[in-house]
């Protein structure tokens, strides 16, 4: 029997009796990081990182949870736990299950470039690996952060020296914290959305740091924005929460923004590949870091990659999950914060 099975509430070790990221209630529920596809309400006790439980809070509400720090190991029955960084988002995890003597570890979302925020991620040797393939094809290779960062600032600076307010969009968790320390090198005052705002309030009153920003209120005047930058979740674009901005240009930050057409389809006056998910060489040099004898690869472009896998002679499969559904992550954001 495989230490982790592929169930129909999620990933499940029956050695220790707990689920990993289940998309079902469970009575036991190890969660790797606080987006919605992969910590949802219902279960009866969470187990996550210490900087993901004041998110996890947030999101769920009123839950009974427990947090752990990275490396720490944790006992349940015969089973060790331990987290280990993601690098996906602040407080994101990799879950390394050992038992017996075998060690299996779910990757959760990972991205292999250090963002210097959401902590470094740790290659960790396994004999079984659990991966995601969000964006597991050849055409995704990112930039450097830093060379993106600066394509962000120039655009912005550029923005306003025209006139307009820049209004750019990311994921209310993730996403709009690299956007935020990206443009603390603008100078520029910036104001966000309600959903972002109550993130980087939860942030702080678990003790991390977070640039200073102000939140737009709706009985602002419209002239407070002028020479402001405006962040805020996808799903605010083209709302008529956008109004009080007007005259404004929008740019998305997105993994999908690597594929010419995508910001034409998102309405988008730009567009920039800012991925909190590992590209086609972070997902090769992160499997192989492993050295693990089996892969299974969940997610994304899934049938590609674990071909690839195989065929670089790493015994792959694929498997199917309820991870990657990015449209609930945008009505979760959306709906968090101000709704006009």
């Amino acid at each position: 029997m495989p230490l982790i099975e592929f169930t129909e509430a999620g990933l499940y070790c029956r050695a220790g009796g707990f689920y990993i990221d289940p998309w079902k209630p469970v009575d036991r529920a190890i969660i790797t990081h606080a987006h919605s596809d992969h910590a949802r309400y219902g279960s009866r006790w969470y187990l996550c990182h210490h900087l993901t439980l004041p998110l996890l809070r947030l999101r769920l509400g009123d839950i009974v949870a427990e947090s752990i720090g990275w490396n720490e190991p944790l006992k349940i029955g015969d089973v060790t736990i331990r987290l280990h960084p993601a690098g996906h988002i602040i407080g994101s995890s990799q879950i390394r299950i050992e038992y017996k003597d075998e060690v299996w570890v779910f990757s959760g979302d990972y991205k292999t470039e250090d963002d210097g925020i959401s902590g470094a991620f740790e290659p960790v040797k396994c004999h079984t690996f659990i991966t995601e393939s969000t964006f597991g094809l050849p055409l995704y290779r990112w930039q450097p952060q830093a060379a993106l960062y600066q394509s962000i600032v120039d655009w912005t600076v550029a923005t306003v020296a025209d006139g307009l307010t820049p209004v750019i969009t990311g994921y209310s968790l993730g996403k709009a914290q690299r956007i935020l320390d990206c443009l603390s090198k603008t100078g520029l005052p910036v104001f966000v959305h309600g959903a972002i705002w109550n993130i980087q309030q939860a942030l702080l009153s678990a003790g991390i740091p977070q640039p200073d920003v102000k939140r737009v209120q709706p009985d602002l005047p419209a002239s407070t924005y002028k020479g402001a930058v405006i962040v805020a979740p996808p799903g605010a674009d083209g709302s008529t929460w956008m109004r009080r901005f007007s005259p404004y240009r929008t740019a998305n930050c997105s993994g999908w923004m690597q594929v010419r057409g995508n910001v034409r389809r998102r309405n988008a006056d730009a567009g920039f590949a800012l991925s909190d998910h590992a590209d086609w060489q972070g997902l090769l040099s992160a499997v192989k870091a492993t050295g693990a004898e089996q892969v299974y690869v969940t997610h994304g472009f899934q049938s590609a990659f674990s071909r690839y896998l195989t065929e670089l002679g790493i015994a792959a499969a694929e498997v199917k999950t309820a991870y990657g559904t990015e449209e609930e992550e945008e009505a979760a954001t959306t709906t968090e914060g101000d709704a006009a």
